[in-house]
């Protein structure tokens, strides 16, 4: 783990200096940075996949990324946890106390706000990888007056055992706990119930049950844990050695793991009750199916297939709405009203019209199918279903030399690559995190999909979801043969190792779950086109504003004569060969080095450029497409699509992921990617052209 990570995380929970911390989440989304001066800070620890994050969404409102599987949260995220309400208004409590012995109704008038702290999951502070490391770090070794003022400890009732051993380690240090258990509908579906009073007596802790997911006990928790901020810090439980067995430190530790499962085997007894039916659950009978080494990758692959089909065709007249409202009354009642005010000929109205209206409409006609594709992808993660699909690829992942856990950050490059390359921090091995940054790229993200939809619908009308599916299929290829060239050369040493993962319970999704984590995947995207591709279409426009060649003046000039057409047409004699040596097609993919996105924007400025009501020319953006690949492929038009689809795929990656593999890996394995990203595109492309075109 770097020093760095762990001493600003540090600074995070003193609340000393205040700086963003950015957790793993979907399309680039920046991780809440709020905070309350002087306010206590309380953080969230506990094992992957317990709720943590779900519960600090809640609490906090922060709405950081979510899903059901272990190592969603990669680093640590921070929120304000507002237990107040309206004084004298009626407070709903959801207390497991026995009837008459409640206290927690004196707290229904205290008001307080908290500084809420997501850490990385962990089953103990023995650290066994980077995550936990960090975990260890904010609770233990930092100094006592930056560790939090209360730790909650996420538990997961249907694994209480799991659970309580951080529990135990954590009561031997001077910290106010809280044990918030979840799960404890499955759990009861197991035939175990939880009496939380009486294992709160049993460890010395308050024990309180909620439901994240379906937003209860919230409440209740509030109450515990200003209770325990109210009370003095408790004093370390150590644990006390015989005088006449001195022992070595090996036997002291030896001695402290026993005392800490029996403190555990104590509190499990004395606080549940267990039917003694062995039940088999609903999962168990899905998992004999999706989990199977044959039927098991036969089911993600449909299931994948399903996503895309879906998405594309209930999307599709969404998409044509908007295209037609952008290019139709948006455009003209901004050029009617520049007209009204004078400016209906100046450089404004096609900086505005030609330019923003016309790039940044055509990426927002993609909002619809980033939206539905991301409410897909959230009802599989809530449901449980990716965490079987990590069980699927752990054969794939172990024979490119890399653990089954690296399947979370490539899955999740498939929404962005910028979450997915900080996400390889959770990985044991120095190696591994650099072989799955080197990989994260060729995973296809969002802002591909944009460029795959338009292309397959243009090309490949009513197969535009079997296409899409198609290049996700090429990128896990690409991925596995690039992981094993890796592997045979640069690290021929590196072992594999198995897969170690609680698989969570299937669990119906829940509509407010699904809508938040759609909504901030959806708004990265719409940051994306509001903000890097406003930048990207104003260059272009500029660029394509200014004369090189003829004798036009500013904004006046044809697209070939300006500068941007100028340097385009310097590009294109190289992708010749590829079959899309046009220069509106090149200058688009250099485009795209910023963000994959404007690959559209430029086409559409592009093609756009000359004023319909001027030339007569009214063809649509794809038909000039189509135009376009005919003419530069020489009639061999398929091959060439399907050339520039994989060089979309795989070549480099848009500059925020760049920067963050250089954050990660350093600036060495950076440049080494890049050059692997470009030669893998512009050979596979020109492989694909060339063979194609002679047989189609």
């Amino acid at each position: 783990m770097s020093p760095k990570i762990a001493e600003d995380a540090m600074r995070d929970l003193s609340g000393r200096k205040h700086r963003s911390v950015i957790s793993a989440k979907a399309c680039c989304a920046d991780g809440p940075d709020e905070t309350v001066a002087g306010a206590p800070v309380v953080a969230l620890a506990g094992a992957p996949n317990v709720g943590k994050s779900t519960l600090f969404n809640l609490l906090t409102g922060a709405r950081v990324s979510m899903g059901n599987w272990p190592g969603t949260t990669v680093t640590v995220s921070r929120g304000v946890w507002r237990t107040r309400h309206t004084p004298g208004a009626p407070v709903k409590v959801e207390c497991d106390c026995p009837e008459g012995q409640c206290s927690c109704h004196h707290m229904a008038d205290h008001q307080r706000d908290l500084t809420l702290i997501d850490l990385p999951g962990a089953y103990s502070i023995d650290p066994m990888s980077p995550d936990e490391a960090l975990t260890r770090a904010l609770l233990v070794d930092c100094p006592p007056a930056e560790a939090p003022d209360l730790v909650v400890v996420v538990a997961d009732a249907a694994h209480l055992s799991r659970s309580l051993y951080l529990v135990a380690q954590l009561r031997e240090r001077p910290l106010r706990l809280v044990v918030a258990l979840t799960m404890v509908d499955v759990a009861r579906q197991r035939g175990i119930e939880v009496d939380t009073w009486a294992l709160s007596d049993r460890i010395g802790v308050p024990v309180v049950s909620l439901d994240p997911r379906r937003r209860r006990g919230e409440q209740t928790l509030a109450m515990a844990v200003r209770n325990e901020l109210d009370d003095l810090p408790p004093c370390p439980r150590e644990i006390a050695l015989a005088p006449e067995e001195p022992g070595t430190a090996e036997d002291d530790d030896l001695a402290r793991e026993d005392e800490r499962f029996a403190f555990i085997e104590d509190a499990v007894a004395g606080g549940t009750t267990d039917s003694g039916e062995n039940r088999k659950t609903t999962s168990d009978r899905i998992d004999r199916w999706v989990t199977h080494k044959v039927f098991g990758p036969l089911i993600f692959a449909v299931v994948m297939w399903v996503v895309f089909e879906v998405t594309t065709t209930v999307a599709a007249p969404f998409q044509d709405g908007l295209d037609s409202l952008f290019s139709g009354p948006v455009s003209e009642w901004s050029h009617s009203g520049l007209a009204a005010i004078g400016l209906g000929d100046s450089w404004v109205n096609g900086l505005l019209v030609d330019g923003l209206i016309a790039g940044v409409g055509t990426v927002l006609t993609f909002a619809p199918l980033m939206a539905l594709m991301f409410i897909l992808l959230a009802i599989l993660e809530d449901s449980g279903y990716m965490a079987r699909a990590a069980v699927v690829t752990d054969r794939m992942m172990r024979s490119i030399g890399l653990p089954g856990r690296a399947f979370i950050p490539l899955i999740v490059g498939f929404g962005c690559n910028v979450p997915a390359i900080s996400a390889t921090r959770a990985l044991p091995q120095a190696r591994q995190r650099i072989l799955t940054s080197l990989l994260v790229p060729f995973t296809s993200c969002t802002a591909r999909l944009t460029v795959y939809v338009m292309l397959a619908t243009t090309f490949f009308p009513g197969m535009a979801g079997t296409v899409c599916f198609i290049m996700y299929l090429i990128s896990i290829l690409l991925v596995v043969l690039i992981g094993l060239a890796l592997r045979k050369t640069l690290w021929r040493t590196m072992g594999s190792e198995a897969l170690v993962l609680d698989l969570p319970p299937y669990q119906l999704p829940t509509a407010r779950l699904t809508a938040s984590v759609t909504w901030v995947r959806l708004k990265g995207f719409l940051r994306t086109a509001s903000g890097i591709i406003v930048v990207a279409v104003a260059a272009v426009w500029l660029l394509q504003s200014i004369p090189v060649t003829g004798h036009a003046g500013f904004g006046e000039v044809a697209p070939e004569d300006s500068a941007f057409g100028v340097a385009a047409q310097a590009v294109a004699p190289a992708f010749e060969p590829t079959g899309f040596g046009s220069w509106q097609t090149s200058s688009a993919l250099v485009v795209g080095f910023v963000a994959k996105e404007a690959v559209l924007s430029s086409w559409a400025q592009t093609y756009a450029v000359d004023d319909p009501e001027e030339t007569g020319d009214e063809t649509p953006l794809q038909a000039k497409v189509v135009e376009s690949f005919e003419q530069s492929s020489g009639g061999h038009t398929y091959p060439a699509v399907w050339a520039f689809l994989f060089f979309m795929l795989s070549y480099t990656p848009c500059v925020a992921t760049l920067a963050t593999q250089k954050r990660e890996i350093g600036l060495g394995w950076t440049l080494f990617g890049l050059g692997l990203q470009l030669a893998v595109a512009y050979l596979g492309a020109l492989a694909i052209f060339q063979i194609g075109s002679l047989l189609w």
